[in-house]
């Protein structure tokens, strides 16, 4: 089984594609290598594989993470599912989880939701999309501060809050302040949780 991340930027027309290429690029490259493993195509919408679908959930935050702390957003539908053919770029292969992820992104704008899972399986996609619902109430409004400070906590898992300060160049209580305003404990919580349904998931 494999994660296949179908994404566009938001608003991006509004802004030159400066902005948010080269971060966005960056990102992308520790998850895995052009055009083989992601491609941003069609000037705002990108692909990403993921060889470990536990990691799916974790990744789509610290996209949307990355584009809000620079006043952008996110579209991602994660599809999970099979590779029934591996092309020379990602958008040349196929399978189940890239139907299921194209599918799923095709519907995001009408339903007015920037963040869905789909794997065929009703009862995970049934919980895992409402729980994704209730975390977008918030993530959609993150601030900047509020994104950076997601984005920075999830790159460096393992430093306090004192040590996250230092990066941020905030005090601890600042920090203390970001953590709750981006509700970032509640979002582990349900990505923590996403991981234990998928291990279960017989695809």
């Amino acid at each position: 089984m494999i994660a296949i991340l179908t994404a566009d930027i938001i608003n991006s027309r509004k802004s030159p594609s400066q902005e948010w290429i080269k971060p966005l690029k960056a990102l992308l490259d520790t998850y895995g290598s052009s055009p083989a493993d992601w491609e941003i195509y069609r000037g705002d919408e990108f692909q990403l594989a993921i060889k470990n679908p536990e990691e799916a959930l974790l990744i789509s935050i610290q996209i949307k993470a990355l584009l809000k702390s620079m006043r952008f957003d996110a579209r991602i539908a994660i599809g999970l599912g099979t590779t029934s053919y591996h092309g020379a770029t990602i958008s040349q292969s196929n399978g189940s989880a890239f139907e299921r992820s194209g599918i799923t992104f095709d519907t995001l704008k009408k339903r007015k939701i920037n963040l869905a899972v789909s794997s065929g399986d009703t009862s995970f996609d049934t919980e895992c999309n409402l729980l994704l619902k209730l975390c977008l109430a918030f993530m959609d409004h993150w601030l900047q501060h509020s994104a950076t400070f997601v984005f920075t906590a999830n790159q460096n898992p393992n430093l306090s809050q004192a040590d996250l300060g230092t990066k941020l160049g905030i005090n601890q209580a600042a920090v203390s302040r970001r953590l709750k305003r981006s509700h970032y404990d509640l979002l582990l919580q349900v990505e923590q949780h996403y991981r234990t349904k998928i291990k279960n998931l017989n695809l």
